[in-house]
């Protein structure tokens, strides 16, 4: 089954995130880590997710410094990693792109606009993309 780990620090968030993803037809197992390292434990127990949504305004270690600190290790530097955030600052959609992030969205308001990029997101990532597949730390 594909794996995907949300990093998102709001609960009502990732629970309205996970229900669109749900909605849309994605059939995965969604893990919720709520910090930056959290994300970075997670990943470096052996098992990676096959996507990663990831916030950028996160405790501990925000989601830049997680993008970071993936790209430079080269057992996480193939996950596909989709910023998904509220900030439209284009000095953070630069930063993440030069940091190797595969895409940038900025988080839709409401359910339905939400389900509608988690429908975008299945159709590109899981039907039109060839992902990397399993990466092991």
């Amino acid at each position: 089954m594909t794996s995907i780990l949300l990093v998102e620090d709001s609960a009502p968030d990732a629970m309205l995130i996970r229900q669109a993803l749900h909605e849309a037809g994605l059939e995965a197992r969604v893990e919720v880590v709520t910090d930056g390292e959290q994300a970075m434990s997670r990943l470096r127990d052996g098992t990676a997710p096959d996507l990663m949504l990831l916030d950028l305004n996160l405790p501990r270690k925000d989601g830049r410094a997680v993008l970071a600190e993936m790209r430079a290790d080269d057992a996480l530097s193939e996950i596909p990693v989709i910023v998904l955030t509220t900030s439209s600052a284009p000095h953070d959609v630069r930063y993440c792109y030069q940091q190797g992030a595969n895409s940038y969205v900025r988080k839709p308001l409401g359910l339905d606009r939400l389900i509608e990029t988690a429908r975008s997101i299945r159709e590109f990532w899981f039907e039109t993309a060839t992902l990397p597949g399993p990466v092991r730390g």
